[in-house]
């Protein structure tokens, strides 16, 4: 995938995978900076804090940048020459049919991959690494199980330096907000695929990231959790607000989530288009139009059939 991102306004009127905050990896390795395997490559992931808005501090995301940037696996690039600028506290939606580089960009701005050329800027600062601010979701189960809901959530605020005595009264607050009163004392193996990703979701913001990046990470839902799951994100997001880059294969996840969605083309092909969603998120807006652009980016038969 090369070239910048086309810019394009349109007037158009329980089961799952997990968020893998930074510093989960396997037993015995709570510690700041851990390596892990998430079923294609090793990442190393380090660390968070930061900011998310909420009432600590009055900061509320981060703005991202990708410039001229190629990422490459072995000798294959699978982006090249690629720019996209991410808005501080938007929601920026990647789509497009597999292999076309949607995760690899991610991995690129969390500083786990780094580009070959270009540059990757995270506040104006160059990524050279994981960081604190930066949350990586993976699509596989990254709860601790010897953990309880509690003890998992508490983790993330241990990580981020909140003071001992804080901790448990900051992760009761986390897990009545995700709707999860009265299981702080379950371990992860009594609950179901979904109440483990409400867990996930408090656990990754609990430590407060400024960019949280999203890989899939409701793609293995049945329809009425995944619905149940955007809605959450979407809540959260607005009481605790923090940029967010989500990656997914769903023309109508793309249009219910996003701020702006990005249609990529095959690996080593220019991006398709850059949409603005006219009314983000409001309850009822007509997208007809806007999924027919969506899809008319998508100009292979192939990738329309993965998509629709």
């Amino acid at each position: 995938m090369s070239g910048s991102v086309p810019e394009k306004a349109t007037s158009c009127p329980d089961d799952g995978p997990g968020l893998r905050p930074d510093g989960y990896g396997t037993r015995g390795r709570e510690s700041e900076t851990v390596v892990e395997h998430d079923g294609s490559d090793t990442s190393a992931v380090s660390r968070q804090h930061g900011t998310s808005g909420r009432p600590e501090t009055g900061s509320a995301g981060m703005g991202l940048r990708l410039d001229r940037v190629e990422l490459a696996y072995a000798d294959a690039a699978v982006v090249a020459d690629f720019t996209l600028d991410i808005r501080l506290g938007e929601i920026l939606v990647l789509a497009g049919p597999s292999g076309c580089g949607k995760s690899t960009v991610l991995r690129g701005l969390a500083g786990l991959l780094r580009p070959r050329s270009g540059r990757i800027l995270a506040d104006g600062e160059l990524v050279t690494g994981p960081d604190r601010d930066r949350a990586m979701v993976f699509q596989d189960d990254a709860l601790l199980p010897w953990r309880t809901v509690r003890a998992n959530i508490e983790l993330a605020l241990r990580l981020r330096g909140t003071p001992r005595a804080g901790r448990r009264e900051r992760a009761d607050r986390w897990i009545e907000e995700v709707g999860l009163t009265g299981f702080g004392d379950h371990l992860p193996k009594r609950l179901s695929g979904g109440m483990r990703q409400r867990v996930q979701l408090a656990r990754g913001l609990a430590g407060t990231p400024r960019a949280v990046l999203m890989d899939e990470p409701f793609g293995a839902l049945d329809s009425r959790t995944r619905a149940t799951m955007q809605r959450l994100l979407i809540d959260t997001w607005h009481t605790h607000p923090t940029t967010v880059v989500f990656v997914t294969h769903d023309v109508d996840e793309a249009l219910l989530l996003g701020d702006r969605i990005v249609v990529l083309g095959r690996a080593g092909q220019p991006p398709r288009a850059l949409l603005e969603v006219p009314r983000p998120r409001a309850a009822g807006a007509d997208r007809t139009a806007l999924r027919a652009e969506i899809l008319a980016a998508l100009d292979h038969s192939d990738d329309i059939a993965a998509m629709s």
